[in-house]
């Protein structure tokens, strides 16, 4: 255990403590290259990186298995202070280090090159000294994989060479760096100076020919990597004084776009315990039909077309052959269900999971979800082709047909219920297909049909969903539970705004925690809050005409998520700050993008909903 480090933040400072070998999740950033991410914590150590895809296994894994996992650590001798940041539009991330001797700073990129992602896998960290003298232990362990896997190195041609199964790589350093080499890793160290530098990094692929590039050519590959990142980010539309956060967590959703196939990941990691502890530890590295769906509006929100198209084409496509599934693999195939993989887990939370069971669920949302992200395409002058509109024109059938069957809802509950977000979702399904359909991008045929079954389950919802007593919709008939998902009925465009305010109001009364929202009543005793939760509410306020009610909501979020870099994960404890959850998390990011698009449209203001 290392408790040498201080994290100085003009917004947070309190010490960086590995208890038991962990390390609190808003103490990480998130590097990533287009097809994996690495986590790498406030004291030097990459404790999370899969090669060399993002749902591959692990190379490091001290994130859920402290002891074998493995990690990458480049870590300053003595007591020492640490401020992590990412570079100005960029996900280059830089930590200053600080000791009693000197300073020195820590810049890491899992890079890529001029042309795009590089066809190898490339993790650079530059080491620069600042002001005295910094000594740096270096310590690099691979890991066992649950011991399936039995790490050894070897020398082929004139290069030192590692292999964990079918990865093979090789670590390069520049010639201040000392190393000893074992099959389990290298441990070295090294010591800069002012105005000196030190470079090392990581090559690896999988069952592939392996370049083995210059050290010169990884450290300058941090500027190139760097100058990619700004250049697409210049190109984002958002210009408002919230154009910052909306760049930061454009870039988190970047850092999941898998760009082999157009994948958005739901998240970077598994089973990161939603409560210290408890059972709910997903694997979430897969393509959630929801999350691509609002990824394509996010992207869309944001300018950046070239990436809702890929994300737009690869879901139509993965609908196409295996229909409207909950989630898909990166490579757009089925999902396994969930099996535990033999590891501690973080802070000692069981179980650690490979697959998710959601791919066997019935969920309605899907429908919605489908829609509504063909019609904001549509809406940016975009147009569908004869192929899509015809398997969106199934689709709309399938949901015409199957809208009165229970499902497990958007939360993908064990128990299936009539749960009112999934009918507004098709609801939400079929008003789209018809505008669709009128505005010549759907065939006609089945038009007056959508119109009728459209208009069906509104009635059904009115008389079947809304509590008198509570004065809210309810997240079932027959439930006395609040559903903070309702808040997203609201850009659905679904009927009763009046209605919708007031839900929004009990929302806020039973599922609100400081400045932060549950998912659904009694889920506190489990879980922290749930970020998306707030960016909904803050967004379904604006459109309600509430503009200064939404805006204040999102000041007070954003004060109380800022003491990480800028990277969300699912949840957060509302009492203490601490971050809960997969990491990064897609959805925390598209809410709050969703939000910032809502409070940029100069329609919406107070008492002009929109």
């Amino acid at each position: 255990m290392n408790d040498r480090a201080l994290v100085n933040s003009e917004a947070f400072l309190r010490p960086v403590v590995r208890t038991d070998g962990y390390l609190p999740l808003e103490r990480y950033g998130v590097l990533g290259d287009g097809r994996a991410i690495a986590l790498s914590g406030a004291d030097g150590s990459i404790d999370w990186w899969c090669v060399p895809n993002l749902d591959s296994p692990p190379l490091f894994n001290r994130l859920l298995d402290p002891e074998d996992g493995g990690f990458f650590q480049l870590l300053p001798r003595g007591e020492f202070s640490a401020e992590q940041r990412y570079r100005e539009d960029s996900n280059v991330l830089e930590t200053l280090f600080t000791t009693s001797r000197g300073r020195a700073r820590m810049t890491e990129s899992l890079n890529s090159g001029t042309a795009g992602r590089l066809p190898w896998a490339e993790l650079a960290r530059r080491v620069e000294g600042l002001e005295g003298e910094v000594e740096f232990d270096l310590q690099l362990l691979f890991g066992r994989r649950a011991n399936a896997v039995s790490p050894y190195q070897s020398k082929i041609g004139t290069h030192a060479t590692f292999h964990v199964d079918r990865v093979l790589g090789v670590f390069v350093h520049s010639d201040g760096v000392r190393v000893e080499r074992s099959d389990e890793g290298v441990q070295g160290g090294f010591a800069v100076r002012a105005g000196g530098r030190e470079v090392v990094g990581i090559v690896a692929g999988e069952d592939e020919p392996l370049v083995v590039p210059s050290v010169q050519d990884i450290d300058d590959r941090i500027e190139v990597s760097d100058q990619e990142w700004k250049t697409w980010a210049s190109r984002l539309s958002h210009g408002t004084e919230w154009r910052p956060a909306f760049l930061r967590s454009a870039l988190a959703l970047k850092l999941l776009l898998y760009s082999p196939t157009g994948a958005i990941a739901a998240a970077g990691t598994t089973s990161l315990p939603e409560g210290v502890g408890g059972a709910k530890n997903y694997d979430y590295r897969f393509a959630w039909v929801r999350d691509a769906g609002y990824t394509v509006k996010a992207f869309l929100a944001a300018g950046a077309q070239a990436e809702a198209k890929a994300a737009f084409t690869w879901l139509l496509k993965r609908l196409e052959e295996h229909g409207p599934l909950v989630c898909f693999t990166l490579a757009g195939g089925r999902v396994q269900t969930a099996h535990p993989v033999d590891v501690p887990g973080y802070r000692r939370s069981q179980p650690v999971q490979i697959g998710n069971d959601a791919a066997t669920q019935r969920q309605h949302g899907v429908f919605g979800d489908i829609f509504e992200t063909a019609a904001r395409f549509v809406n940016c002058g975009n147009i569908l082709d004869s192929s899509s509109a015809h398997l969106l024109s199934r689709l709309a059938d399938q949901c015409a047909d199957s809208w009165r069957q229970k499902d497990s809802g958007i939360w993908e509950l064990p128990e299936p219920q009539h749960y009112t977000n999934s009918k507004i979702s098709c609801w939400q399904a079929l008003a789209r297909a018809v505008e669709l359909a009128d505005g010549g991008q759907l065939p006609t045929t089945c038009r007056d049909r959508w119109c009728r079954e459209r208009d069906r389950i509104e009635r059904w919802i009115e008389e079947n969903c809304w509590s008198p007593a509570l004065q809210s919709y309810l997240a079932y008939p027959g439930s006395d539970q609040i559903d903070a998902a309702l808040a997203m009925a609201v850009r659905f465009g679904y009927p009763g705004r009046e209605r919708l305010g007031k839900t929004l109001d009990a929302i806020d009364r039973q599922l609100g925690s400081g400045a932060f929202h549950y998912r659904y009543s009694g889920v506190h005793v489990e879980e922290g809050c749930f970020l998306a939760c707030t960016f909904w509410m803050v967004e379904a306020r604006v459109l309600l005409g509430q503009r200064t009610r939404g805006e204040h909501a999102l000041r007070h979020a954003l004060a109380g998520l800022d003491h990480g870099v800028g990277v969300f994960t699912e949840m957060i404890d509302p009492h203490d700050g601490a971050f809960a959850g997969n990491l990064p998390q897609g959805l925390s990011h598209l809410a709050l993008i969703m939000a910032l698009d809502a409070l940029g449209n100069e329609d919406c203001g107070d008492d002009r909903p929109c």
